[in-house]
């Protein structure tokens, strides 16, 4: 087994890696865009640093004493930066073993430099809120580990103690129909009701270590929060919910949260946020893909086996004074049952 921590890094550092539009439907560009952007660039830094150090041999060593001029990153298709032969692995990109790095028994993808992280001023200065989603498929017996780890690589990102608001969102869960009474109507038997219940304890216990000040969650409509409610000991005093096919908070779920003091907030978050394919594709041997699996025709290359992906954690750091958006980005989590 292979344990998998991918990372977007600082996407608003990185410039927007999708530009939404007004009334746009949920997907999971934003996500997907990002990690492919974040592993192409781990992958040119190493093409910079190889070329350069290539050139710095030329000068000092080769025969013809040549050099190769100035470089800018940018791999070709057979592994030449600028000229400078490099050592390539699956389709001429670098081989995984550079840009990505194991540390605690997982494969970091791409490699991350704590030291170059964090937030430029006081923790207290933000509003940090993470959203924790559990995928489809990863066990839930699991999940205490998923939301510990999850929350973890956020506070390290941003060298931050807690988190302001955490988020979670189940699998199985939206709020969609003609209408919001039709989508509160249909959102009443989504999900699994046991397994939210038996996770909650869980996110109650990041609350109480102080490591997420408040918690809310994601999708409810009223006859789930309600019967939600009477079953935690630490509420949430946030539901977010996403109103794409509807204009309006269905009047019901608005006077529950009320009369219970939850906020409810809008969201255009993917719900199916990283099916397995759309995984495997990132990390693939394909031409949009990062080249760390194998050719699943040949089995040439990379690592081979079932890819299950296990949680996504999306986190936000706003200045709190400018509610301007400093830092945001996603960490996820999988695994590779290798053959």
């Amino acid at each position: 087994m292979t344990e998998l921590i991918l990372s977007t890094g600082n996407i608003v550092s990185g410039g927007p890696s999708i530009i939404r539009k007004p009334g746009a439907f949920r997907s999971n560009l934003e996500l997907t865009n990002s990690l492919r952007s974040n592993f192409l660039a781990a992958q040119e830094d190493y093409a910079l640093e190889q070329a350069e150090n290539s050139q710095s041999d030329d000068v000092n060593g080769n025969s013809d004493g040549s050099t190769n001029g100035t470089t800018n990153g940018t791999i070709s298709g057979n592994g030449v930066a600028n000229g400078v032969a490099l050592d390539t692995g699956i389709g001429g990109r670098p081989p995984a073993s550079v840009w990505t790095a194991r540390r605690d028994g997982a494969l970091y993808v791409p490699a991350i430099d704590w030291d170059a992280h964090g937030l430029q001023e006081e923790p207290a200065q933000y509003d940090i809120t993470a959203k924790l989603f559990f995928l489809p498929g990863a066990p839930v017996s699991q999940r205490a580990q998923y939301a510990k780890q999850a929350l973890e690589h956020v506070l390290r990102e941003l060298r931050a103690p807690a988190v302001d608001l955490l988020i979670v969102s189940f699998p199985g869960m939206s709020f969609e129909g003609d209408c919001e009474w039709e989508a509160d109507k249909q959102n009443a038997g989504q999900g699994n009701e046991d397994e939210e219940i038996a996770t909650w304890p869980v996110i109650e216990e990041l609350h109480c270590a102080g490591l997420a000040k408040k918690l809310g969650l994601a999708e409810y409509g009223t006859e789930k929060l309600s019967r939600f409610l009477q079953k935690v000991q630490v509420r949430p005093v946030v539901n977010q919910i996403n109103l794409k096919n509807c204009c309006n908070v269905p009047p019901p779920l608005g006077k529950l949260a009320k009369e219970q003091g939850i906020d409810l907030l809008v969201h255009s978050d993917c719900t199916d946020i990283l099916p397995e394919g759309t995984l495997r594709e990132l990390l693939g041997p394909g031409l949009s893909g990062a080249g760390l699996l194998a050719d699943p025709e040949t089995g040439a290359g990379g690592l081979q086996g079932d890819l299950t992906p296990q949680w996504v954690v999306k986190y936000t750091a706003v200045v709190r004074d400018r509610g301007v958006i400093e830092n945001k980005g996603y960490f996820a989590g999988a695994e590779l049952a290798e053959e």
